[in-house]
């Protein structure tokens, strides 16, 4: 499966988590929204192919500080591999009483282009952290180093994330509520459904904030909704 263009990237950072999740329940995907994270710095979505690192209970003769110096240490070498344009995306079990990672390593996929980081876990420095200009989800923060609880195995696999399964080259698009993960294969089509589905929402929030009943207008079961919607598109250019 290819790559999805820039259009439809682009596409999806315009649309929110709870629309995704309605095209996506559409099409009979019930388990998408990564549950536990929340993002650390508002701002603009985050939208990227996951790029993903594993993590097993630590063990005390394996996970020591000198393992840091270790060039093929997943989670380093996961951070120094992580394509530009990615999300780096972290199973860790759900387990936030160690960190998965902190600010130095942020910084560095920050410096590299990447989008953005995901965890179901915590992150340490996180008052650094949200200064960043790079999105960061995680649980909570967690200043204990991860080498205490987590041992890293594997990067670029399929992972558990929140709940979620994760595929290397998964969408993940995230806003200010949380994170969704699109299976590859369907990110064009969603993101062309959800562009639309989000003009209409907007008409029909305006049109509710205007005094509407939401009867016969969400959902559009009234045929006049459907004219009034094409009125409004056309005069406001959407």
């Amino acid at each position: 499966m290819t790559h999805p263009t820039p259009e439809t990237l682009e596409k999806l950072a315009r649309v929110s988590t709870a629309t995704l999740t309605t095209s996506l329940f559409r099409r009979g995907f019930r388990n998408v929204f990564i549950q536990g994270p929340q993002r650390i710095n508002p701002g603009r979505n985050m939208v990227g192919p996951a790029y993903t690192l594993r993590y097993i209970p630590a063990r005390e003769d394996l996970d020591r500080l000198e393992s840091f110096a270790d060039r093929d240490n997943p989670q380093r070498k996961g951070v120094e591999e992580c394509p530009q344009g990615a999300v780096f995306v972290i199973d860790s079990r759900q387990d936030a009483t160690a960190a998965s990672a902190g600010c130095i390593l942020a910084t560095r996929l920050q410096q590299r282009g990447c989008n953005g980081i995901v965890t179901d876990c915590g992150f340490r420095d996180t008052p650094e952290i949200s200064e960043l200009d790079m999105p960061a989800y995680h649980t909570r923060p967690s200043a204990p180093t991860n080498l205490t609880k987590h041992h890293a195995v594997a990067i670029n696999d399929p992972i558990a994330c929140g709940g979620i399964a994760v595929f290397p080259g998964d969408i993940m698009v995230g806003d200010n509520e949380g994170v969704v993960c699109i299976p590859l294969h369907l990110a064009e089509e969603v993101a062309n459904e959800t562009t639309e589905m989000t003009v209409f929402e907007d008409y029909v929030l305006e049109m509710v904030q205007r005094g509407a009943s939401i009867f016969g207008l969400y959902p559009p079961t009234d045929p006049q909704t459907k004219a009034n919607f094409q009125q409004w598109r056309q005069h406001s250019k959407r």
